[in-house]
């Protein structure tokens, strides 16, 4: 499996504005919500689900919302970033700016640990987030991504 496997270029978001944590996970619903025909609400609780749970933020202001999903046909992720940051209580205090979502379907065991693997991988790459940090172009952010 390959980032581009997971991720497509309209998946890719930039969100600009001061944004709470419930207001970030609002808008990646409501994206998702487009191309799943899954009610944004329902993924929306299902993300703050998965978040109450403890923080997906990873630290070096990174996060990796999830959660599966009832009725979702395929996963998906969406790649957003914030550039004035979000308070993602990373254990590390730092306000997250690059979050990889990913929602799966409820039986999807497998594909989903695999696809946070390798979304993980991907965030390790120091010269990929500085990239990513430096611009503002979604277009470039799906390619660095995908190299």
């Amino acid at each position: 499996m390959l980032v581009s496997d997971i991720l497509n270029k309209n998946n890719v978001l930039i969100l600009d504005g001061e944004l709470s944590k419930r207001q970030v996970l609002q808008l990646l619903a409501e994206h998702a919500a487009k191309t799943t025909q899954i009610d944004e609400r329902i993924l929306f609780e299902a993300l703050l689900e998965r978040e109450n749970l403890g923080s997906t933020a990873f630290g070096k202001g990174i996060a990796f919302p999830h959660a599966r999903v009832p009725n979702l046909e395929k996963l998906q992720t969406i790649f957003a970033k914030v550039p004035s940051g979000v308070d993602f209580e990373a254990e590390d205090g730092q306000n997250v700016d690059l979050l990889f979502m990913l929602i799966s379907p409820e039986t999807s065991g497998a594909d989903h640990l695999t696809a946070l693997a390798l979304m993980t991988a991907a965030m390790k790459d120091e010269q990929k987030l500085s990239a990513i940090r430096a611009t503002k172009d979604v277009v470039k952010i799906y390619d660095i991504l995908t190299k």
